[in-house]
C-alpha cells in the first residue's frame, strides 16, 4: 500500500497568509517528472495510456511524481470552490483614462480610440530612432487615404507573400485556412469604398488573421484538428470577428495552433509547425502560434488568439510582438470553441500597443442582448499622450519567482524594469505570492478537465485521428476526477484573495512573460508532434494568474537573448485594468522600440 499514500498539504486560510517580502512562504519550483516525448516513443506512451488498467496504474503515477497528489488532490483547504473567474464590475479610479460609451458601434469605437493615441509617436529615450518600425493601422490607414497604395494591392502581396512563405525552404505554417478569392473580394470592396472617400473606419481594407479557434465564415473551424469542423460547422463568425469586419477589416483566413490549444510549442502534426520568423528553426509557441508569427512577419498589423494558459501572450513573447488578454468576459466568447469557458479568453497579439488597443475597443463589450438588466459594464481607455505624466504607478515584483528563468530572460527582464522604473520614477515592492505551483497544478487540471469533457462525445469517434500528442494529453486530462476538479476550484478561490491582497498595495504585478526563449523544432516531432513539459512548465510559468484567476495581463517584448531570439515582459493587473496595463506597456515600448530588431523573414506589404 506504499504505493497509494502521499503526503499532503494543509493550507492556511488565504486571509492569513503574509504576502511581505519577509514571508516564512517557500518558492517552490516546477517538478516536473516526465521525459520527452517524440516518434516511436510518444506511439508507444499512447497505447500504454490507453490500456484500461495499466493506463489508468501509469496515469495515478504520473499524477503523483509530479506533485498533483500532494498539492491539490489530497490538499486541505478552507476557501470554498469557485468555479467561474467572473469578476463583480468595479470602477476603479484609473489615471489618465477616457471613459468609452459600450453601447457604441464597433466603428465608433474604433474613432474613439483613436482619439486617445498621442499625435505624434512616442518619444524614445535621447531621442534615437527605431532600427526596426512595424507598419501600424495608421500607416495602412493613411496609405490608402493617400492613394499611395490601394488594399487590392496590399491583398495581392499578402497572398504572394503567404504562398512563398507555405513552400519549401520555408514553411513557416502560417495558416491552415486562407482563401484567395475571398480575401480579394474583400479587397476590392475595401479599395472601392476608399475611391468613393467612404472608408468605414481606420480598419477598413487592414489585413486581419484569425485564429483557427475563433468562427470566422467561409472558413471552417478546426481547432487544429482534421476533424472537429465536420462534427461542429462553422455557421457564421464569432462576435469579435463580426466587429472587426463591421469596421472593414479584411480577414484573410485562420491561422495555425497546436492541435486543440493542448500544447506549446505550436508543432501540429497535420498542417505542420508555425515556425518563428526570427528563426524558422525555432518555435513560434504555442497555442495562437500562427497568429504570433504573422505580426512578427509583418503579414498583418494585428490578429486575434485565444488565451487558456498563456496561448496569446507565450507565442507573443517567443516571437517580440505584443500580446493582450483582458479580463475575463471582457471580450464575447460567441463563436469560439468551448474548450476551456472557465479559462480561455480572447486575446490581441499586435505589432505595436497602440494597434492592440484599437482592437481592443473594437471587439470589446458585452452583448446588450446578452445582459438581462440592461446595463454594460464600463470600459476606459488610456490617454497615451498622459503616460509620460503618469505618477503614483505601484509595481509587485516576487524576487523568487521573477528570477526562476534562464539566465538571458532574467537579465533582459530586470534590465527593462530598472529603465523603466529610472524613466518613471515608479515604485516597485518586493512581495511573496505562495502556492505559485500549485496554482500551475490546479489550473491544469482545469483546463484539462474541460478539454476533455467538451470533447468527450466526438472521442469515440474521432479520437485515432489525433496527433499522438495530444492523445496523450486527452489521456491525461481525462484521468481527472470530479474531486480533483472541485479542489482545484478552492485553490483559483484562494489565489484570487491572494491576489487581490496584493492587489490592495499595487497597481499590476510584473514578471517575465515566459521562463525560456523559443527552442528549437526538431525532425521527430514533426510527425507526431512533441510531448516536452519541462519546457512546456517554463513556457507557462508566468502565465497561470491571468487565465485562472481571469486577470488580464499584456506582454511586450524588451529585448533578445543571445541568439538574437526576443524575450516579454508581462504585466498582470486587476479586474477591468486594462487601461492602465496599456499606459505601463506603451511606457515600456517606448523605452525598448529603438532597440527592436527586424526580423530574419519579414514581408513588407506597404513597400513603394
Amino acid at each position: 500500500m506504499g504505493l497509494l499514500k502521499c503526503k499532503s498539504v494543509f493550507y492556511t486560510p488565504a486571509k492569513d497568509v503574509d504576502l511581505s517580502p519577509y514571508s516564512s512562504e517557500s518558492y517552490l519550483q516546477a517538478n516536473v517528472k516526465a521525459p520527452r516525448m517524440t516518434g516511436v516513443l510518444v506511439k508507444i506512451v499512447t497505447h500504454l495510456l490507453e490500456c484500461p488498467i495499466l493506463g489508468t496504474l501509469l496515469l495515478y503515477i504520473l499524477k503523483g511524481g509530479n506533485l498533483i497528489h500532494q498539492l491539490i488532490s489530497n490538499a486541505e483547504l478552507a476557501e470554498p470552490p469557485l468555479s467561474v473567474p467572473l469578476h463583480h464590475f468595479e470602477d476603479i479610479k484609473e489615471k489618465e483614462v477616457k471613459r468609452l460609451d459600450p453601447s457604441s458601434s464597433p466603428p465608433e469605437k474604433v474613432q474613439f480610440a483613436l482619439d486617445c493615441l498621442p499625435l505624434s509617436p512616442a518619444e524614445t529615450p535621447n531621442g534615437t530612432d527605431p532600427l526596426f518600425r512595424r507598419w501600424t493601422i495608421m500607416d495602412y490607414s493613411n496609405a490608402y487615404r493617400s492613394g499611395e497604395i490601394t488594399p487590392s494591392l496590399v491583398a495581392e502581396r499578402f497572398v504572394a507573400a503567404v504562398d512563398e512563405s507555405r513552400k519549401p525552404p520555408l514553411q513557416m505554417g502560417f495558416f491552415i485556412h486562407y482563401t484567395v478569392e475571398d480575401i480579394l473580394k474583400q479587397a476590392t470592396e475595401s479599395t472601392l469604398r476608399y475611391q468613393q472617400g467612404e472608408p468605414i473606419s481606420v480598419l477598413d481594407g487592414v489585413p486581419v488573421a484569425i485564429k483557427d479557434e475563433i468562427d470566422c465564415l467561409p472558413y471552417p473551424t478546426t481547432g487544429g484538428t482534421k476533424w472537429l469542423d465536420k462534427e461542429r460547422p462553422c455557421k457564421g463568425d464569432a462576435c469579435c470577428v463580426k466587429r472587426l469586419r463591421s469596421c472593414g477589416a479584411i480577414l484573410v483566413g485562420k491561422t495555425n495552433m497546436h492541435e486543440l490549444g493542448s500544447g506549446t510549442s505550436g508543432i501540429n502534426p497535420h498542417y505542420g509547425p508555425s515556425r518563428n520568423p526570427y528563426d524558422s528553426h525555432m518555435i513560434a509557441g504555442g497555442s495562437s502560434s500562427g497568429s504570433a508569427a504573422v505580426v512578427c512577419a509583418g503579414l498583418c498589423p494585428v490578429t486575434l488568439g485565444v488565451d487558456g494558459g498563456g496561448s496569446v501572450r507565450m507565442p507573443a513573447s517567443l516571437c517580440g510582438v505584443i500580446g493582450l488578454k483582458p479580463t475575463f468576459a471582457r471580450i464575447p466568447h460567441d463563436g469560439v470553441l468551448p474548450l476551456n469557458w472557465t479559462v480561455g479568453m480572447v486575446g490581441i497579439l499586435a505589432g505595436t500597443v497602440e494597434d492592440a488597443m484599437i482592437i481592443y475597443a473594437a471587439i470589446s463589450g458585452e452583448i446588450p442582448s446578452d445582459q438581462p438588466s440592461g446595463k454594460l459594464t464600463k470600459i476606459n481607455l488610456p490617454l497615451l499622450s498622459m503616460t509620460k505624466s503618469l505618477s503614483q504607478i505601484t509595481l509587485a515584483k516576487y524576487g523568487k519567482w521573477f528570477d526562476d528563468c534562464s539566465d538571458d530572460v532574467r537579465i533582459c527582464c530586470s534590465q527593462a524594469l530598472h529603465k523603466l522604473q529610472d524613466r518613471y520614477s515608479w515604485k516597485i515592492i518586493d512581495v511573496t505570492i505562495p502556492e505559485i505551483e500549485a496554482m500551475r497544478l490546479a489550473h491544469y487540471i482545469t483546463i484539462g478537465s474541460e478539454c476533455s469533457t467538451a470533447l468527450d462525445s466526438y472521442k469515440k469517434k474521432n479520437f485515432a485521428e489525433l496527433g499522438w500528442d495530444v492523445r496523450v494529453a486527452q489521456c491525461i486530462y481525462g484521468a481527472f476526477s470530479g474531486m480533483e476538479y472541485l479542489k482545484a476550484q478552492k485553490m483559483r478561490n484562494r489565489q484570487l484573495q491572494i491576489h487581490m491582497k496584493i492587489f490592495a498595495d499595487a497597481d499590476v504585478i510584473v514578471s517575465p512573460t515566459t521562463g525560456v526563449t523559443a527552442y528549437p523544432i526538431q525532425d521527430d516531432a514533426l510527425e507526431t508532434g512533441e510531448l516536452d513539459y519541462v519546457n512546456g512548465a517554463a513556457l507557462v510559468r508566468y502565465s497561470i494568474a491571468g487565465n485562472f484567476l481571469g486577470l488580464p495581463a499584456v506582454t511586450i517584448p524588451v529585448g533578445y537573448d543571445k541568439l538574437g531570439l526576443p524575450i516579454g515582459l508581462q504585466f498582470i493587473g486587476r479586474p477591468w485594468s486594462e487601461a492602465t496595463l496599456i499606459h505601463l506597456a506603451y511606457a515600456m515600448q517606448a523605452i525598448c522600440m529603438p532597440e527592436y530588431r527586424r526580423p530574419e523573414i519579414y514581408y513588407d506589404l506597404l513597400r513603394k
